[in-house]
């Protein structure tokens, strides 16, 4: 539970640390992102001995791994587009929807089906996303790309099940190109952090890669330890931190729509993880029924 909270807390306080690089544009942080990211995670990849993991991948998985690549790092350029143009609290709507599109792409992909309860809360969701849309007049579609980015980076690493630090490491080295050549382009021009930053810009820069790493180890240590139901309660942490963050440190306005919007997100993330933890909880007792033994 400690490595869960560490994981989501760290993910939650992310704007912190962000709001700390307004001096770079959204697109040249996420390019030394993928940059310092590539830098730590070979340090972890030679100090846990998979570089053997990394040559023994086929064609088709680099190829989807360049595919996830694309989305995090879009996932990422929103989220830190939305938090220095002060809509910090649309992107946590989106982090609490995540859960809710993981339900929907379970049941495109995976032929999974919604339980009653699963319907209720989906329900519910469409409810606030609703309210939002007659509220403000327009889609939240930052809240919602997020949202649905996200979820299609889980659904693409979920069918590859490739160990979590080497896929973002090939992730990260496929997208590298990409980031070092506008880096250059920036540098070429003038226009990028690195010919007129400080030094105490370029330290904060080049920390990326720890924001990056530190939480995804966490969280993938935490998800061999607990159980998925007690470790779903823990991924409203997130955002439920990043909207304090929002309202109550940089004085974004929550408006009284947004109570209703909220109201019914949180209404149905709770329905969600009840549902969905008492499901656990049946199907563990079948299975000790069959077996004779604690699954």
């Amino acid at each position: 539970m400690l490595l869960a909270i560490t994981a989501y807390g760290l993910w939650g306080l992310a704007p912190v640390y962000f709001k700390l690089l307004d001096f770079a544009g959204a697109v040249e942080i996420v390019a030394h992102r993928v940059v310092w990211s590539v830098v730590v995670l070979a340090g972890l990849i030679a100090v846990r001995g998979q570089f053997g993991n990394l040559l023994a991948l086929r064609a088709r998985e680099l190829g989807w791994l360049v595919v996830s690549g694309l989305l995090i790092s879009v996932n990422w350029g929103l989220y830190i587009w939305a938090l220095q143009s002060e809509r910090l609290i649309e992107a946590s709507l989106g982090y609490f929807i995540n859960p809710l599109v993981n339900v929907v792409l379970g049941v495109l992909f995976f032929n999974e089906w919604f339980r009653p309860a699963q319907k209720v809360a989906l329900g519910l969701a469409v409810l606030g996303v609703v309210n939002e849309i007659v509220g403000v007049g327009v889609l939240p579609w930052m809240g919602l790309t997020l949202a649905i980015t996200f979820g299609l980076y889980g659904l693409v690493r979920k069918r590859l099940a490739v160990d979590s630090a080497v896929g973002l490491s090939v992730e990260t080295l496929l997208v590298l190109p990409l980031a070092l050549g506008y880096l250059v382009m920036l540098h070429v021009r003038g226009a990028g952090a690195f010919p007129g930053g400080s030094a105490a810009d370029l330290a904060l820069l080049s920390a990326a890669g720890l924001v990056t790493v530190v939480p995804l180890v966490s969280f993938a240590a935490a998800a061999g330890r607990l159980p998925l139901g007690i470790l779903g309660f823990f991924q409203y942490l997130a955002p439920s931190i990043t909207l304090l963050l929002a309202v109550f440190a940089y004085g974004e306005p929550f408006h009284p729509r947004q109570f209703v919007t909220f109201g019914c997100i949180w209404s149905a993330l709770v329905l969600f993880s009840l549902e969905a933890l008492y499901h656990q909880r049946r199907l563990g007792a079948r299975l000790e029924g069959v077996t004779g033994a604690r699954p």
